[in-house]
């Protein structure tokens, strides 16, 4: 007499499929540190990409007669020493942060994913000339390096423009602020490249010797083809929380570059020569100084927050 065996049960249509990035949402919204971080950055995102819409007066617009004012309803957080408004230059800065933060941390992700993932998947001299590289970058002081560039091809970028400018006639070749971009853009990306590689050369060294990659090689994939469909994509866990941070950073240190007078120079606003401009008369008029530095402490905090909480939510064993 055979035993007739009970059907598998149907999975309801109800129940939500298992998914990594799912179960770490659900993980990632019960951490409200995260999500506050969250909330923060995406209010920052927002603020610069709309806000110089929404603000009540223009950055560059001077009125000699509403100098140094207190903040009051009219000029929330008060006006400078050439009338201009605070709450406005503080607003345009935030997209001028954001600008150097995300184009910044972009090119830096594309060379230390590429450069890491060369490096962990095919080793032996490649491996030691990458890492020798990343060593040597890593080595040189940021500060250094940044004033290096800025100081070596500034003025022969600026004489371009000028003599363009003459040539042409063409009004683009007089916005500076252009160099000041350029500039920063690539002196901090070199500067910032070398976590990620050795973060994804980490990742790829763990990688490749599971079953998928190998079951790939047997199948006859290229090896570019391996690492751009399943090494990259893998790794992807721990490039999330880096680059969370990386944001933060590249913020912070722009801001300490335009504080230091080699990265966004006036009268384009940064957080950084706003609270350069405010200390030097902090004791007399504070919110010039306060109002930069608190949205620059905020946003620093809510990356870190953010980071802290990607952190947890993409590898909860790893604060078992």
């Amino acid at each position: 007499m055979s035993t007739l065996s009970a059907p598998p049960l149907a999975k309801s249509h109800d129940e939500p499929a298992v998914s990594l990035w799912r179960d770490a949402w659900h993980r990632l919204k019960r951490n409200k540190l995260a999500v506050f971080g969250l909330v923060m950055v995406m209010l920052l995102a927002f603020t610069a990409l709309f806000g110089p819409l929404l603000t009540p007066f223009d950055y560059l617009s001077q009125n000699l007669e509403s100098r140094n004012l207190a903040p009051s309803l009219s000029h929330l957080f008060g006006t400078d020493d050439l009338g201009r408004d605070v709450f406005s230059r503080v607003v345009y800065g935030t997209r001028t942060a954001f600008l150097v933060a995300v184009i910044v941390t972009f090119i830096a992700v594309v060379i230390g994913v590429t450069l890491g993932a060369i490096a962990g998947f095919f080793g032996g001299a490649w491996d030691r000339i990458i890492m020798w590289l990343t060593d040597m970058t890593m080595s040189v002081p940021n500060l250094l390096l940044v004033v290096v560039i800025n100081a070596s091809l500034k003025t022969p970028i600026a004489t371009w423009m000028e003599s363009r400018y003459m040539a042409t006639l063409n009004p683009f070749y007089r916005e500076t602020v252009w160099i000041d971009f350029l500039l920063v853009f690539g002196s901090m990306a070199l500067i910032s490249w070398p976590p990620y590689a050795r973060l994804v050369r980490a990742q790829v060294l763990s990688i490749r010797s599971r079953p998928y990659v190998t079951a790939a090689q047997a199948l006859g994939l290229t090896n570019w083809i391996i690492i751009r469909r399943y090494i990259v994509p893998n790794s992807l866990g721990p490039l999330i929380v880096s680059v969370s941070a990386g944001l933060g950073t590249a913020m912070v240190l722009e801001s300490a570059f335009s504080f230091l007078g080699v990265g966004v120079n006036p009268p384009t606003p940064s957080w950084g020569n706003m609270i350069s401009d405010g200390l030097r008369v902090w004791q007399h008029y504070p919110h010039l100084l306060a109002a930069p530095a608190a949205v620059l402490g905020l946003a620093s905090v809510a990356f870190s927050f953010l980071g802290d909480g990607l952190n947890d939510a993409l590898n909860p064993r790893g604060n078992k």
